[in-house]
């Protein structure tokens, strides 16, 4: 038998890894939100992985929270996710994927491109993605982990922006607005250069955003989090001293 994985929160994500991990031998144990961690570690205190996929509002307080048995034994799957949010709680380099794929209540799973995964555990979350026909790939280090997470912030970041001016979808976005899109872009990454500390190849950062722009084309734009998640980056942009001329914009047509 395969060893346990313990699943933190069982919404739309958590229940696509819950059903891969089982669909690949692991025992899966769920601890939802009314179960508190230290009884859930005290029942479970060695599994092979905890993996935390909870709500981004819902994070830190989690990580915050997390049992000492547990610390060393984390898989983070946020969107937005960056060193920074487990490193604020002194937790070791977990094992980490950006999700390239899509799971609504109601609706199938809408894969876009292989989901990333790097650290000590990689081949269980990969395993349980391949158990249910999604595409995943274990990359070297956690130079290129880094790469992945902004890469994955850039898109998510980008269409949501972009797309309160636009709405449409990410194909449209990507033929018909580029100049918007590339404008939103380049102010995301350097928020997100600040965020990690240094700066990345932006060039393939760009290419690696179209490549997943086009790769689901009628990927919608926006979602009921566009909002907040630009508010989000004027936050970190004020806090940065980036002037973000698009983003203020932006905000200022869309936001209260």
């Amino acid at each position: 038998m395969q060893p346990p994985v313990v699943v933190v929160g069982l919404g739309e994500m958590g229940g696509v890894f819950a059903h891969g991990l089982l669909k690949a031998g692991h025992p899966v144990h769920p601890v939802t939100r009314d179960i508190p961690l230290n009884e859930a570690a005290s029942i479970y205190p060695e599994p092979a992985l905890v993996l935390v996929t909870v709500g981004e509002d819902d994070l830190h307080p989690v990580l915050e929270a997390m049992p000492e048995p547990w610390r060393d034994r984390l898989g983070l799957i946020q969107n937005e996710l960056l060193p920074r949010d487990w490193q604020a709680h002194d937790l070791p380099q977990p094992t980490a994927s950006a999700v390239w794929f899509e799971k609504k209540a109601g609706k199938a799973i809408n894969p876009i491109l292989a989901s990333p995964v790097y650290g000590p555990e990689a081949g269980i979350l990969a395993e349980g993605l391949r158990a249910i026909g999604l595409e995943a790939r274990e990359v070297a280090n956690e130079d290129e982990l880094l790469f992945e997470l902004v890469r994955k912030n850039l898109y998510i970041l980008t269409i949501n922006i972009a797309g309160l001016v636009t709405g449409g979808t990410t194909g449209e976005l990507w033929n018909h607005h580029r100049e918007l899109a590339q404008e939103v872009a380049d102010e995301i990454l350097a928020i997100q250069f600040w965020l990690v500390g240094r700066e990345l190849d932006r060039e393939r950062l760009v290419a690696g955003l179209a490549e997943a722009m086009l790769a689901d084309p009628e990927h919608g734009n926006t979602g009921r989090t566009a909002p907040a998640r630009l508010g989000r980056a004027l936050e970190h942009a004020d806090a940065a001293g980036l002037e973000v001329p698009r983003l203020r914009e932006i905000g200022a047509d869309h936001l209260s």
